[in-house]
C-alpha cells in the first residue's frame, strides 16, 4: 500500500479534480504489475495496472488507495474490470468520499465474491487527498495560504521589498506547492506591485489558473499573467465598468462578478462560482488584506507557513484588514507538521482537518 501512495502522488497536479490514485498487484508473493491516475480524463490505476498486467491477474491481490469506482464518467468502472479480471482481493486505503460511490464501489466487489479489506494506511492516503475531499464533501475549492515571514514575523520591509526572504529551498519547494493547486490566487494590488506570472516553474509543470482578485478591473492588460502559461480568471464585482470589461475578455482573461461586499468582491460567492468550474484548489499567496477577509470567512483550509531566520524590525504583516481587541477572539489554527527547508522552517496548519480525521 505505502508503494500504491507513493505511485498516487505522482499523478499531483495533473489529475484535478479527481483524486490522486495508486494501484499495484500482487501474485503468488510478488509484485506483478502497478499504476497511477496520470491525467484528468485519462485511464484509472486499477484499470492500468490490470490491462498492463505482463500475465494473468486472476486470483492476484490489488492494492489501491481509494475506493474503486463503480460509476461511469470520462472512464468506464473500475469495479467492472476488476471483476472480469478474477482477481480475489482487493485491498482499499480509503473509502471514496464521493456519494456516486461511497461504499458502493466495495459493496459490489464484495456481492461478486471479491474479498474486500478498508483501512490499510487510510491516514495517509486522506492526507495525500486533502484537496479532494474538501472539494467533493464541501463543494468548495480547498484554500491554502501560502506567505514567507521574517523571525519577526514581517514578510516584506515598509517599503514592501521582500525579495528574498525566504531561502531558494523554499522558493523551489512553493514551485511544487503551485503545481499541486489548480489556481494560483492574488489580490491585484499584488499584481500591480510586483507583476508576477503566477505558474509553476518546475519541469512537466501543470498548467494553473491565475486568479486576480479585482473588484473595478484595474489589472494591466500588459501584466506577465496574460503572456504566461494557463487561463487568467479576473474576479470583479457588478461595478465593475462594460468597457473595462470588455477590455479583459478581448485580452483572453475570463471574468466572474459578484456582488459587491464592502465595494469589495464576495469572496464566498466566488469560490462557489469557481467550484461550479470544477476548480478544486486554490494557493492564496497574498496579498495581506485579502488573506485578511479569506481568514475571517473561514474559508482559508490550510496554511504554509515558512519562517526564515531574518529579522527587518518595521514592516508588513502576512495578514492585515482587521483587528482584535482580545485573544480569546483570535482564528485558530492547528500544527500538524513542523518541518525545516533549507535555512526556513514550514509551519503546516490547518482550520480544520477535513478528511483527516484520526
Amino acid at each position: 500500500m505505502q508503494k500504491a501512495l507513493e505511485l498516487a502522488k505522482q499523478g499531483e497536479g495533473h489529475v484535478n479534480p479527481n483524486p490522486m490514485v495508486g494501484a499495484v498487484i500482487v501474485k503468488d508473493g510478488e509484485i506483478l504489475s502497478t499504476g497511477y491516475h496520470k491525467q484528468f480524463g485519462k485511464r484509472h490505476a486499477e484499470r492500468i495496472a490490470i490491462e498492463d498486467a505482463p500475465t494473468s491477474v486472476e486470483g492476484a491481490t490489488l492494492y489501491v488507495t481509494l475506493e474503486p469506482c463503480c460509476h461511469v464518467g470520462k472512464t468506464p468502472a473500475c469495479t467492472d474490470i476488476i471483476l472480469q479480471s478474477g482477481i480475489k482481493t482487493v485491498v482499499v486505503a480509503m473509502q471514496d468520499p464521493n456519494t456516486l460511490v461511497s461504499g458502493k464501489g466495495n459493496q459490489i466487489l464484495r456481492e461478486h465474491g471479491v474479498e474486500v479489506i478498508v483501512g490499510v494506511l487510510e491516514h495517509e492516503a486522506k492526507a495525500l487527498n486533502e484537496i479532494f475531499c474538501k472539494f467533493i464533501t464541501k463543494r468548495n475549492p480547498f484554500v491554502t495560504y501560502k506567505y514567507a515571514m521574517t523571525l519577526d514575523g514581517k514578510i516584506a520591509t515598509p517599503n514592501g521589498a521582500s525579495q528574498w526572504i525566504s531561502s531558494e529551498a523554499s522558493r523551489n519547494y512553493v514551485q511544487h506547492l503551485r503545481n499541486k493547486h489548480m489556481a494560483i490566487m492574488v489580490g491585484v494590488n499584488t499584481v500591480l506591485s510586483d507583476n508576477p506570472r503566477l505558474n509553476p516553474r518546475i519541469p512537466n509543470p501543470s498548467t494553473s489558473i491565475k486568479i486576480i482578485v479585482d473588484s473595478l478591473g484595474k489589472t494591466p492588460l500588459d501584466s506577465n499573467i496574460f503572456t504566461s502559461p494557463g487561463e487568467v480568471i479576473i474576479a470583479a464585482t457588478y461595478q465593475i465598468e462594460p468597457q473595462t470589461e470588455e477590455a479583459l475578455i478581448q485580452h483572453g482573461a475570463t471574468v466572474i462578478k459578484t456582488t459587491a461586499v464592502d465595494g469589495q468582491v464576495n469572496l464566498a460567492e466566488l469560490l462557489e462560482a469557481l467550484h461550479k468550474r470544477q476548480i478544486d484548489s486554490i494557493l492564496l499567496e497574498g496579498g495581506k488584506t485579502l488573506a485578511g477577509s479569506m481568514l475571517t470567512l473561514g474559508l482559508i483550509d490550510k496554511i504554509e507557513a515558512f519562517v526564515c531566520p531574518k529579522i527587518i524590525g518595521e514592516g508588513l504583516s502576512p495578514v492585515g484588514g482587521f483587528s482584535l481587541t482580545d485573544i480569546a477572539d483570535s482564528i485558530s489554527y492547528s500544527i500538524k507538521d513542523v518541518k525545516t527547508i533549507g535555512q526556513d522552517v514550514l509551519l503546516t496548519a490547518y482550520k480544520e482537518t477535513l478528511c483527516l480525521q484520526d
